[in-house]
This record gives C-alpha cells, structure tokens and sequence, in this order.
C-alpha cells in the first residue's frame, strides 16, 4: 500500500503546490549521536492530523524510513535498521513541522533522505545528511628505535583511529615544509565504518630532527596534532667522534697517573728529608753530649794534681 501512494505521490509530484523547506546545505551528524532532518511547510487554510500524510524515505533506493497516516505512525514497512531509532514530532505537526528525530546515528546513514507531504496538496524535497567522527589524537612511533646515527634511515609511523570519514595526513618538518615523498598511507576500516588512519614516513636521518604528523577530519574541520624530536640522545657516536672520545679519555687517564707519580714522589722525598734532619739532629745532639764529658773528665784531673 505504501509503495503504491509514493509512487502516486511522485507521479503528481510535478503538479505538487504545498512547498516544502529543508536545509540546502548537507546536514552534518556526529556518529552515535541524534539528529534532527528538518522539513517543514506552510498550509494556510487549517487542517485536522487525519489528513495529514508524512513519508520519510531514503532517496535512491525508496526504502522507508519512517510515515505517519490518519494520526498515528505507521510503521509496519519501516527498514529494519531503522527500528526505534525515528520520531517525528507530534505536538508540532499542526504547525507545520514534519522534521524527523533520527537516533543514535552510524556510517551507514549517510546519504540522501526524501520528505513526502500531504495535506489536501502535497509535495517532496530532500536533503542530504553527513555522518562525522573526530579522530583520536595521533601516535608516533620510530623504526629504529635505538643505536641511530646521522645518514641512517628511518621509519616514522603515525597513527590515528575511530574517525570519519578518511582523513588526510600532511607531515612537516621543523621549518613547516610539507614532506610529500616517500610517505606511504593506509586506511581501514572498522566494522562500524570508522577508520584507522596509518601513515609511514621515511627519512634520512639529521641529527636533532624534528618532524610533525598533522591529520585533518575534512568535515569537521578539526586538526589532530604531535611532533617528535630525534635528539643527540639517541643517536650513537659515529666513529671519528668516538675515537676522539676514547684518545681524550686515555690522555686524562695518562694524566692523572703521572700526576698521582709526581704526588708520590714528593710525598716520599718529603718524608725522607724529614727523616735526615732528624738523624742528623740527633747526630749533633749526641757529639754535644760527647764534648761536654770530656771538659768534665780534665777538670777533674786538674783538681787532683794541686
């Protein structure tokens, strides 16, 4: 029944008089989220809800999405993937206003939706609906990870999920110049049509090189950024400098021997001529003690004479 009154519906559709309003632009909803397919129109002459007919139907393959007959919702042809997931707006049907509540939205709404009204006239229009979804915040992560030196070839990998639809990577380096050769990029989806974006840059390595990854959602707009540095830290002496290292290294080596041989030596003839000072003290106090014996010894003799 409902196939035979669209059909009839868009069989007149060109002598249609009630002018319908829905947005120009493509309406943009955020995945998992409600949105609101405007349409309205304007009856001048006042009607009862019994005479108002509403289909809602998606464009190019005619399926329904959701029709109010006789003032009730009629639903017993409704695509299954639409259960409980629409609603129009009863208390404001009256005024003119047939937009549809569409719940919980996912990537596979996107497209084109048809309004049908009927109120003595009747007449369509329809309207595009966007699905988007931001992309987590992008990781980078280095191939190598270890023991790199300047001239080496790595691996930069940036990587971003759950966004909608493909977004597009631009990658940088530290004076803002786009990098557009040997970038490889990759795009799969999930099973409910969100992507992981994956994107390898390769380069040779300079060091303190510092490259961006920078992904763009081209609906909504939004930038998910991160930079990396690859700092001296990481890299490895190459040779010449390591040689260096290890020939500075033995001369301080060297150095320090000789001076703990110079501290030695002085220490030893310190404690030496110490020692000799004190022998030779020694020698000069017993050859006093020796003198004075002998001056006592002849004075003794002397007195024994007289």
């Amino acid at each position: 029944m409902l196939s035979l009154l669209l059909s009839a519906v868009l069989a007149v559709q060109a002598m249609a008089v009630l002018e319908l309003n829905v947005p120009e632009q493509p309406v943009v909803a955020l995945h998992s989220s409600d949105v609101v397919l405007s349409c309205s129109f304007n009856h001048t002459n006042p009607f009862n809800l019994s005479d108002l007919s509403v289909f809602w139907q998606l464009t190019d393959t005619q399926r329904s999405v959701h029709r109010y007959l006789e003032g009730h919702d009629q639903l017993a042809d409704q695509a299954e993937r639409f259960a409980n997931r629409t609603r129009l707006f009863p208390n404001q049907l009256g005024l003119g206003n047939a937009s549809l509540l569409l719940s919980r939205v996912v990537v596979a709404d996107e497209g084109s939706y048809t309004c049908f009204v009927r109120v003595q006239d009747f007449g369509s229009a329809a309207l595009l609906l966007q699905v988007a979804a931001p992309y987590s915040k992008p990781v980078v992560t280095l191939e190598p990870q270890s023991n790199l030196r300047p001239g080496d070839e790595v691996a930069l990998t940036c990587v971003s999920y759950g966004g909608y639809p493909e977004g597009d990577v631009i990658w940088q380096d530290a004076g803002g110049r786009n990098l557009t050769e040997n970038i490889t990029t990759s795009v799969v989806a999930n099973g409910e049509g969100l992507f992981t974006v994956t994107s390898v840059l390769t380069v040779v390595l300079e060091p303190n090189s510092t490259y961006s990854c920078r992904l763009i959602n081209p609906i909504l707009g939004e930038e998910g950024y991160i930079s990396v540095t690859v700092t001296g830290q990481n890299i490895a002496f190459p040779p010449v400098a390591l040689w260096v290292t290890v020939g500075l290294a033995i001369c301080l080596l060297v150095l320090l021997i000789a001076l703990a041989a110079v501290c030695r030596r002085k220490i030893k003839e310190s404690c030496e001529e110490a020692k000799r000072e004190a022998e030779e003290a020694k020698v000069l106090e017993e050859e006093e003690e020796s003198k004075t014996g002998v001056r006592t010894r002849w004075g003794g003799e002397d007195e024994s004479g007289g």
